[in-house]
């Protein structure tokens, strides 16, 4: 058994007794690592409000005898204080935060999804934009290889509207072709800017019933690729 550094931000955290936590840290160096901290729930604790949900942290570990580590020293590297004193941006978080830990492998380095995280992380704290967990979320689909076809119908290459997304053909059907859940042109749009390179335009657009539509559209797509349901962005709405 040894130590390790990396960088890590802090993906979701559960108790353990009555003073231990199991935190899952997504590293960029070592993938999906869950870790002990131990004593972290005491009020004495060093480190405890480093291992928060949403915490970008530089940790040091130890390797354990099975599938969890040992948290043995940890450092802030950005503090995020906009977004701990927000629930909206918390929220919004917590979005990002799901999504990686549902996509995201145990102990297989990703560096390109951390570094995608770390940005949307740093987004929320910037400017909390309306558009950033679907946005996110596609982006995260183009990366899988998964991201549903857009441009045109999937069935037989129309690229004229309207169109409806057939999650199920892997993209949007023509109304010729039929089946699947409408798309406005409006929200097919915007889903186009995403994965076509005008990421900075639509993080810049204000809620609307057109982001609602695009972030349904994109957390439904989400959901079929890791075949169960994402809570964080039904809370937000919900609050």
């Amino acid at each position: 058994m040894s130590l390790y550094r990396d960088y890590a931000i802090v993906l979701r955290t559960y108790k353990l007794g009555e003073a231990d936590r199991i935190v899952v840290l997504m590293t960029r160096g070592h993938g999906k690592v869950r870790a002990v901290g131990k004593g972290v729930r005491k009020t004495s604790s060093k480190f405890g409000s480093r291992l928060e949900p949403g915490s970008y942290i530089q940790v040091q570990l130890h390797e354990g005898r099975g599938d969890l580590d040992i948290v043995t020293q940890t450092e802030t590297v950005e503090p995020y204080r906009r977004t701990r004193e927000d629930l909206s941006r918390l929220s919004r978080t917590s979005s990002l935060l799901e999504a990686v830990e549902q996509l995201a492998q145990e102990r297989e380095p990703t560096p390109r999804l951390f570094d995608m995280l770390l940005g949307g992380l740093r987004t929320v704290e910037e400017s909390n934009p309306a558009m950033i967990s679907a946005a996110f979320y596609l982006k995260l689909l183009a990366v899988e290889g998964v991201a549903p076809e857009l441009d045109a119908c999937v069935e037989c290459g129309e690229e004229d509207g309207p169109f409806a997304l057939a999650l199920e053909a892997g993209g949007v059907r023509c109304a010729n072709c039929g089946g699947g859940r409408p798309v406005s042109p409006e929200a097919l749009s915007v889903s186009r800017a995403v994965l076509g390179g005008g990421l900075n335009a639509v993080l810049s657009l204000p809620e609307s019933p057109v982001t609602y539509e695009v972030e349904s559209l994109a957390t439904t797509a989400l959901e079929a690729h890791i075949e169960r349901r994402l809570r964080a962005l039904r809370l937000l709405h919900e609050a």
